[in-house]
């Protein structure tokens, strides 16, 4: 008694964290994540996968059709870039760059969950298609949600096929005009 049921997992107890929050959930959390972790930081989390994704999956393809930085150690396939960057020495760099970028993200997350901000998961301020009516937020949101969970799973799709067929993206004969 007194517990809502999930639309999604009908015979489950609908999550009380779920209710109001942009996305398409509609309770599903069987596990019960949502009660043990903060929903804002897991809301979070996936904002952030989902992002990283969206621009690997544009740069594994953007690489593989040719798009590449100019110089000699930069010449390798897609597959053996990671590799060649480590030989080459690069990756310190890179560490400390998303080091900083990790570190300014956690300082806006932590003044997020002190109620210094009114900040939502991940809103870093940048509104520039951002819709001004509440409704095209959520709407927006809502497609930010789709569009990086089908980048997640495009790029492990994108990794594994290139391991497994070692050839280049579209991984089929293509004629491009």
């Amino acid at each position: 008694g007194g517990y809502k049921m999930s639309p999604a997992v009908p015979f489950l107890p609908m999550s009380p964290a779920l209710e109001g929050i942009p996305g398409e959930e509609e309770g599903f959390d069987p596990m019960g994540f949502s009660l043990a972790i903060d929903i804002r930081w897991l809301r979070e989390a996936e904002l952030k996968h989902g992002r990283v994704a969206m621009l690997a999956t544009v740069g594994w393809i953007a690489t593989d059709l040719g798009l590449r930085v100019p110089g000699e150690p930069f010449q390798v396939s897609t597959v053996e870039a990671h590799d060649a960057m480590v030989k080459f020495g690069s990756m310190p760099q890179m560490l400390v760059w998303m080091g900083y970028a990790e570190l300014f993200g956690f300082l806006a997350i932590v003044n997020m969950f002190e109620g210094k901000t009114d900040r939502k998961p991940g809103d870093f301020g940048l509104r520039g298609f951002y819709p001004q009516d509440a409704k095209g937020q959520y709407d927006m949101q809502v497609k930010e949600l789709r569009n990086g969970r089908l980048a997640m799973l495009a790029y492990g799709g994108i990794v594994t096929t290139a391991v497994l067929t070692q050839e280049k993206w579209p991984f089929f004969d293509a004629v491009v005009n």
